[in-house]
């Protein structure tokens, strides 16, 4: 539940109206908001923060324009500047109650956190706060525990491929110890014998060649 604090304001005469061009805008911008035409309130404002730029009042219900436009990060701003430069107690809990809605829409549950429990050191007893609080420390859990999921699924994924990638390279390797060419003891004994043969053939035909060698040395005419 959004906390809606407005500052309408009650012009006395036409011309105490114009003599302060900001107290004017912001009736213009206020008039916009609860017409519902959000982006026309949120320019009204900027125009009464161009006449006056620490106005407090045109801050905190521009950041209410924006709220209502899902402009989340810029009410964030806005509300900041009220907490900051306001001076009123009850306002600046409502500007924190409303910076906590900000940071919940954006899941930014810590800082909404620490928003909605500024809001309750201020005004203890209001129990929209109390309760937005209680929920933004159950969606911080809520996020926590995914986080901690993901982590560990993603460890499992990579343990996975790990094993697909091992597994796959293991098939490879027995598959070409299959592929390569089996040989019985016999097969083996016959080529050992082959090369025996070969051998032998090679030493006698060197037997051979040398003895003719020395034959025809001894008969050369000198």
């Amino acid at each position: 539940m959004m906390k809606q604090f407005f500052y309408i304001l009650f012009c006395l005469s036409v011309a105490s109206s114009f003599a302060q061009k900001e107290k004017h805008k912001l009736r213009e911008g206020n008039q916009s908001y609860f017409g519902g035409k959000y982006q026309e309130a949120e320019q009204y404002y900027n125009q009464a923060l161009k006449e006056k730029s620490n106005y407090a009042k045109a801050n905190f219900n521009l950041g209410d324009a924006y709220y209502k436009q899902g402009k989340y990060s810029e009410a964030i701003t806005q509300y900041d500047a009220y907490v900051k430069s306001g001076n009123n107690k009850d306002t600046i809990s409502k500007a924190f109650h409303n910076l906590g809605n900000a940071y919940l829409k954006t899941k930014s549950y810590n800082q909404a956190i620490t928003a909605y429990k500024s809001s309750l050191k201020l005004n203890p007893k209001d129990e929209d706060t109390r309760y937005n609080l209680a929920f933004a420390q159950k969606k911080l859990q809520e996020q926590q525990q995914k986080n901690k999921n993901n982590k560990e699924d993603q460890k499992k994924d990579d343990k996975q491929k790990k094993d697909e990638k091992k597994d796959q390279k293991d098939k490879g390797d027995k598959k070409e110890e299959q592929q390569q060419p089996q040989m019985s003891k016999e097969e083996a004994q016959r080529m050992l014998d082959a090369l025996k043969n070969n051998e032998q053939k090679l030493q006698l035909k060197k037997k051979n060649k040398d003895e003719n060698a020395t034959k025809q040395n001894i008969d050369k005419d000198w």
